[in-house]
Parts: C-alpha cells; structure tokens; sequence
C-alpha cells in the first residue's frame, strides 16, 4: 500500500521546538492512531515500523518526539516536570484531530513503556476525547521487585534541585534487555537518536512519582484498552499489565501475555514474532475504527460484549505553531 510520510517541527507552550513526523495512507484513514514512545526513544526511526505498519492498514499515524528525546530540541532527556510531556502531547494530538479532514475519524492513543504512561495521562486530561487505547509493556505501576526503598528515595529527593542534570542513576543496559533478536539489538543500539547514557537525577524520580501516582489511581483509567506484555519481559514486570487489567474501570478491556517474549515487542522480536503482535493490534483496532462496531473484554480467551462508547465532540487547542519541513512518498 502506498504512503505518504511527512515531518513538521511545532513549537510547545515553553517555546521549545518539538520535531512529529507522520504516516498516511493515501485513501481517507480508518481512524487516527498518536504514538507515545518510551524513555530515550524516538519516534521518526525507531517506530517507523510501527507507523508504517499501522498506516499501511489504513490508519493515520502521528508521532511526537518529546522535548529533549530524539529530534526534539532541549537537555537530552531531561523530564523537568513529566506533565509537560503529556500537555504537549495533548496539545499536539488535539491540534491535528480538529483539522477538517480528520474532525469525524475515531481517536486513538498507541504507547510503549514510558509511553504507557504518557498515554494513560493524555487520556486522563479528557477522559471523553478518547476512543481506545493500544498499551504496549506499559510504565504504570513499579514492580515491588525493583522498587526503591524509602530512604533511597527521600535521599535522592533532598539533592535533586541541586544536581538535576547529573548523569548519576545507577540502572542496567536497557537495550540489552528490552531487546531480544541480536540483530535488531543492535540496530537500535546503532541509532544515534536514542539515548543511551545513566538517566539523569530528575529524570528518574519524575519516572518514579509518574509510576506510583498511576499505580495508586489504576482504578480511575476508563478508556477502552488493549495490554500486550512480553512474558519474559524484565524492563517492566508483566504484574504490571495485569493490575492494570484488574484494576481499571473500562468496560471494555483486553490483556494479552505473549509467552518467551522481552520487553521490545514490537521491534526487538523475530518477524514472524513482530506481525503476530502488529497482527493483534491491528485486528483490535479495526474492531473498534468502524462506525457501527461493538467492543470486546477479552482476558484468558473468554470475551463478553459490552456497549460501544459515543464519539465525543473536538475540542479547541489555541496557540499551537508548526512549521512544516518536508513531505515524502
């Protein structure tokens, strides 16, 4: 299926310039789908496959990278204050889903890891705007197996308005584990654009208060889901995904575990691995683009049918600047 890939630099509300790229079928999309990307990643070359796997089944796919991730201007990951993230990708996304063309299409939200989270918290800024959520290894709640004590976390908190930027959290090579398949592993580690180095002091507690904030409010998410977690997956517990699951009032909810797989399921597997997830993703979708569609709860292959949710009325997003840089076939 032919495509079109664009790229626009917008300006924030902070005045920083934040780099979106974009991937459109050539026909009026299904419905439109915003990616949410992980920590240190990047969304113009690490989720391409993504995006061009969504848009060739007919969806239009638009990515944000966050300030100081990838292509975006600011400190290299640093997160400041984790909000900003979600208010400019709020803002972003609203920005495009008022343009004419796109004012009636559904509305959907796509995550990995950190994104999980950024996600979770875009929805939860206008918990009507949204028609479903695809969560990929989610970063919302922190698995007691690696959760700081205490006394850690109140010593870190004294010092970090005085050395914010330090480089100095300890942590493991993520790309090595998050990423199964060698050769893909490193591919990524070649990617310039990821970042690769300690987690800056900030950076880390703000992943950490984001983590506890949602794991203590899990039960407040309402927005039809779709969790796949890797089974083998030791950068985000799949515990996680399953209280996400218990515990979130959606009515329609669906939680798939993939046995032997990592955390990167969507780019650090095997192909045929890669299109069994991208395969589950894109049927979930479809369920719920068309205009007359019912959704499903799914979990442990039982499903029950409960009522599709109404589409809700676009708001307006004032001061958003962008500046288009090219466009590509």
């Amino acid at each position: 299926m032919e495509l079109e890939y664009q790229e626009e630099y917008v300006k924030n509300s902070r005045g920083v310039q934040l780099f979106t790229c974009r991937w459109l079928p050539l026909s009026s999309p299904k419905a439109l789908v915003f990616l949410c990307h992980g920590y240190g990643m990047e969304c113009g070359d690490f989720m391409k496959g993504c995006g061009t796997k969504l848009a060739s089944y007919g969806y239009a796919v638009f990515g944000i990278d966050y300030e100081g991730h990838g292509r975006s201007m600011g400190a290299r990951c640093y997160i400041k204050r984790f909000d900003d993230i979600v208010n400019d990708c709020c803002n972003y996304f609203k920005h495009v889903s008022e343009k004419n063309e796109y004012v009636n299409k559904k509305r959907f939200l796509y995550g990995e890891s950190m994104g999980g989270a950024v996600a979770l918290l875009v929805h939860k800024k206008d918990v009507n705007f949204w028609h479903g959520a695809v969560l990929v290894a989610p970063m919302c709640k922190i698995s007691e197996k690696v959760k700081p004590h205490p006394l850690v976390i109140n010593l870190l908190t004294r010092v970090e308005d005085l050395i914010p930027r330090w480089k100095i959290v300890p942590t493991k090579d993520v790309i090595d584990a998050a990423f199964k398949d060698p050769l893909k592993r490193e591919e990524i580690r070649g990617n310039k654009l990821i970042y690769q180095q300690k987690p800056r002091l900030k950076t880390a507690l703000e992943l950490l208060r984001t983590s506890m904030s949602l794991e203590d409010t899990l039960s407040e998410v309402t927005i039809p889901f779709f969790v796949l977690h890797g089974e083998a997956d030791t950068v985000t517990d799949p515990e996680v995904s399953k209280a996400l699951y218990a515990q979130a009032s959606s009515k329609d909810k669906t939680i798939k575990l993939y046995p032997g797989m990592w955390h990167g399921l969507t780019t650090g597997e095997t192909d045929h691995n890669i299109d069994i997830v991208f395969g589950d993703i894109i049927s979930w979708l479809d369920k719920r683009s068309s205009d007359e569609s019912t959704t499903t709860a799914t979990c442990d292959n039982t499903s029950v049918i409960v009522s599709k949710t109404g589409q809700s009325k676009v708001q307006q997003t004032d001061g958003w600047k962008a500046r288009r840089l090219h466009s590509a076939m």
